[in-house]
């Protein structure tokens, strides 16, 4: 079982990192392999709702000179996932969130019913409205959102003022555990009745007609 984990900070051993770091660790001493996957430092092309992705029947963003189409190949094969984002003026930084329309929009069938965390880092404030932003792509996507002890959220201005906040690093560690927890009881779901529920039908509505 393999947990993939995405750095979408523009520094690619900043904070966010230290904060998935400590996750990794965690997957470790349960058995479980782990990869972080940077995001890099470069433009990253926002989704334009083009399509495209779904009409080559490939499922792979037409966009591919930016890394995120590369990157959400790899996602299709994970058992689980965590996102994690620094906060940028209150909400998650801008790469992050294109990363992720076009990740969730080409390749959001190969993640269902997988589990996923989503985990911010800030200096100070702005994390809980971050938190909500990115734990909605996993809330539309049929996947089981792993549980902490406290909001997934670590505060600093450092990697090393990172491990300063003990409770932020306790609740890392809490989602790795969780995670692993929840890997091994899908593992042992897989070839029952219980693997995955019955999808239903996804109906789409508007409110002007």
């Amino acid at each position: 079982m393999k947990v993939l984990m995405l750095n979408g900070s523009p520094h690619r051993e900043g904070c966010t990192n230290r904060a998935l770091e400590i996750v990794a660790e965690e997957l470790k001493a349960q058995g479980i392999e782990s990869e972080i996957l940077w995001l890099g430092n470069g433009a990253v092309r926002g989704c334009i709702g083009c399509g495209g992705c779904k009409r080559s029947g490939a499922d792979r963003c037409v966009f591919g000179d930016d890394g995120v189409a590369d990157i959400a190949e790899k996602l299709k094969s994970a058992d689980g996932y965590v996102f994690g984002a620094p906060v940028h003026y209150a909400s998650p930084n801008g790469a992050t969130v294109a990363a992720l329309d076009r990740i969730f929009y080409s390749a959001g069938k190969f993640m269902q019913f997988k589990p996923a965390a989503c985990v911010v880092s800030a200096r100070r404030a702005g994390t809980t409205a971050s938190y909500d932003v990115l734990n909605k792509y996993i809330g539309i996507n049929n996947m089981i959102m792993v549980p902490s002890t406290y909001w997934n959220m670590v505060h600093g201005n450092a990697p090393e003022e990172v491990m300063q906040d003990r409770e932020g690093v306790t609740v890392m560690r809490a989602v790795g555990s969780n995670m692993a927890w929840l890997l091994k009881l899908l593992e042992r779901a897989k070839g029952t009745e219980l693997e995955r529920p019955v999808l239903v039908p996804k109906e789409k509505t508007n409110f002007i007609r």
